[in-house]
């Protein structure tokens, strides 16, 4: 049997069911109560703030996250007109920021807009850190204010539990259990 996974990316939070989905993802914070949950991915995940080293020689190094105030950042937009909040912690201090900058991008292919302004020297990005791991690991990127880089637990695949799984689903769900026993 051969399956066919159709993604369709919404950046609001949609009742997948309602969409003629079987299937969405999410994070736990979003999960409703009468839906099964399977974790996939790794189980812990942060946000990277990172500017490229031009950027930082030329207008400095913040050492604490209410700096980024007065940098240029570079920030995303749901359709909705909500911007994601920044948030930091380190011990029992969260910081919740809403910083300003020269680029606002919407989530999907536009992300990798704001990574290649990031490295062009445009301004600070804020994003998840496996998103900009290839630009850390190869200097185009500086990780900056790395103590405060806030954790949260990975995405979950949701499907109803109280109706019967297709079968394309369930196939779906076994192939992800298996390779969420390497994580």
């Amino acid at each position: 049997m051969s399956i066919c996974v159709e993604v369709v990316m919404e950046d609001g939070f949609v009742d997948v069911l309602e969409i003629g989905c079987d299937a969405g993802i999410r994070y736990d914070e979003r999960l409703e109560q009468d839906m099964i949950a399977l974790p996939i991915g790794p189980r812990i995940q942060r946000f990277a703030t990172a500017a490229s080293p031009a950027y930082l020689d030329t207008h400095g190094r913040p050492t604490h996250p209410r700096e980024l105030l007065s940098h240029a950042c570079l920030r995303g937009q749901f359709a909705s007109g909500a911007m994601p909040t920044w948030f930091f912690e380190r011990d029992s201090e969260l910081l919740q920021l809403n910083p300003s900058g020269p680029l606002l991008v919407r989530p999907g292919a536009a992300i990798d807009l704001a990574i290649s302004a990031a490295v062009a020297g445009v301004g600070i990005i804020h994003l998840f850190e496996d998103m900009l791991r290839a630009q850390l690991a190869s200097g185009e990127l500086e990780p900056i204010l790395e103590p405060w880089w806030q954790e949260f637990s990975g995405p979950f695949l949701y499907y109803p539990g109280h109706r019967h799984l297709p079968a394309p689903l369930r196939a779906f769900v076994e192939f992800l259990k298996e390779c969420n026993s390497s994580y």
